[in-house]
C-alpha cells in the first residue's frame, strides 16, 4: 500500500485542494490481489487503489471511453506467425499503466481509507491523471500508449489497433496490447531488446520475459513449434461446476441423438446454464473440438430444460477425460489461408431452415470451427 502512495507522489497523479462547491467526490477503495502464474502459483502480492467509477455521472465525471483491446482471436493468429517466422514471443506489463495518463476532466475523489492526511481530513484530491476504476482510464492509457509507439517509429494496424509493427530492412517488430499487458516478437532478437530498453525509458514496467501464460491461455513455446492450452481453465471449471469426479465421456455430444426444443422438458435454473454456457464459450479459444455443440446448446439459453442441461453436463465430461487438448503451431508448415465451407439444406430438426458450416486454416497452424 505504501509502494503504491509513493508510486502516486512520484507520477504527480493528484493534488490535496479543498472540494470546490457543486462538485461531488469520487469515492476511492484498496483491492488486495494474489498474482498467479500458469500453474496457479502466487508469484506476487499486490495492493491497488481504485476509484469507485460506478458513481461517476456521463458528461460530467467523464466523456469518451471506449478503449479498443486485444481479442483472443488476434492473440492466435500473434502466435500462428510466429511460429511460421519462427521467433520466440515476450511479454511484459506496465505497472501503474493508468497514473502515465492525463486526463482532461475535472475530477475528484476522496483520501486512500487508512492514510487520511491528519492536517486536512476533510480535503480531496484533485486528479491530474487517470486512476485504476475510472470510465476514462482504458482510454486515455490506450491514447498514450499507442502516441508513444507512433512517435517510436511503429505503425498502427489498419483492422487491429491494438497491433503495432515496426520494419528495419528484413526484419520485423510485432507488439500487441492488452491494457497494460504487453507481448511482442521479432524475427530479429535485437529489436526486442531495443523495444525493452524504449519501454523502460518512459513507464516502469516488470521485465521482459518468454511469453507463457496471457488472457487464460497458457503458452508453450516448444523447439518445433508453439502449443497454446486451457487446462488450468478447464480444471477450474470442472471444480467450479462440481464435475470434476464425473464420469469422462468419449465424444462432446450424442452421435445420434438430436437435441431439440423440448418444449415439454423439465425446467432447469437458467443463471447455472447460462454461466456454464459461458464458461465453454471462452474455452472455444483453444478447443475448436467443443465448438459446435457448445453453440448448439447456447441455442437454448432463454429456457433451458433438463435435457439441455444434460447435454451440457457431457461437454464438460468429455473435457474431464480429454483436458490438456490444445492448438499446435509447428514451425515446418505453410501460411496458406485454406477456407472449407458445407451447407445442410432443411436438415434442422426444429425450423428445417438452411445451415452453414465453414472451417479456415492457416496452413496446418491453426483451425477456427465456427457455425
Amino acid at each position: 500500500m505504501q509502494e503504491e502512495l509513493l508510486q502516486f507522489k512520484l507520477q504527480e497523479v493528484w493534488d490535496l485542494v479543498d472540494l470546490p462547491k457543486g462538485h461531488k467526490a469520487i469515492g476511492t477503495k484498496w483491492i488486495f490481489r494474489n498474482k498467479k502464474d500458469e500453474r496457479g502459483i502466487v508469484i506476487r502480492n499486490k495492493a491497488g487503489l481504485v476509484a469507485q467509477g460506478y458513481t461517476q455521472e456521463e458528461g460530467i465525471n467523464y466523456e469518451e471511453v471506449f478503449a479498443p483491446v486485444a481479442r483472443v482471436e488476434a492473440i492466435r493468429l500473434f502466435l500462428a506467425y510466429a511460429s511460421y517466422m519462427k521467433f520466440k514471443v515476450y511479454q511484459m506489463d506496465v505497472k501503474s499503466a493508468f497514473l502515465y495518463d492525463t486526463i482532461d476532466e475535472e475530477v475528484y475523489v476522496c483520501q486512500p481509507p487508512g492514510f487520511e492526511n491528519p492536517s486536512y481530513p476533510d480535503r480531496v484530491y484533485k486528479l491530474k491523471k487517470a486512476l485504476y476504476g475510472l470510465h476514462q482510464a482504458p482510454r486515455a492509457w490506450y491514447d498514450t500508449m499507442s502516441t508513444y509507439l507512433l512517435e517510436n517509429g511503429f505503425e498502427r494496424g489498419i483492422i487491429d489497433k491494438t497491433l503495432f509493427i515496426k520494419r528495419s530492412k528484413k526484419d520485423i517488430l510485432i507488439v500487441q496490447i492488452y491494457v497494460d499487458d504487453i507481448i511482442f516478437g521479432s524475427t530479429e532478437d535485437q529489436m526486442c531488446r531495443d523495444f525493452e530498453r524504449l519501454m523502460h525509458k518512459s513507464f516502469k514496467k516488470s521485465s521482459m520475459s518468454e511469453l507463457t501464460f496471457f488472457l487464460g491461455l497458457q503458452v508453450k513455446q516448444k523447439k518445433d513449434g508453439i502449443f497454446i492450452s486451457q487446462s488450468k481453465y478447464v480444471k477450474g471449471i470442472l471444480d467450479k461446476y462440481g464435475l470434476s469426479d464425473s464420469k469422462p465421456a468419449s465424444t462432446p455430444m450424442e452421435t445420434y441423438k438430436q437435441i431439440t426444443a423440448d418444449l415439454d422438458g423439465e425446467d432447469v435454473d437458467v443463471h447455472l446454464y447460462r454461466s456454464m454456457i459461458g464458461s465453454l464459450m471462452y474455452l472455444t479459444a483453444s478447443r475448436p473440438d467443443i465448438m459446435f455443440p457448445v453453440c448448439l446448446c447456447a441455442r437454448f439459453q432463454v429456457k433451458p430444460k433438463q435435457s439441455h442441461l444434460q447435454a451440457v453436463k457431457r461437454i464438460f465430461r468429455y473435457l474431464r477425460g480429454q483436458p490438456r487438448l490444445g492448438l499446435w503451431y509447428p514451425y515446418e508448415s505453410n501460411f496458406d489461408l485454406i477456407a472449407y465451407s458445407d451447407s445442410d439444406l432443411g436438415g434442422a430438426n426444429m425450423d428445417r431452415k438452411v445451415y452453414f458450416r465453414w472451417m479456415s486454416t492457416f496452413g496446418c497452424k491453426t483451425s477456427i470451427l465456427a457455425v
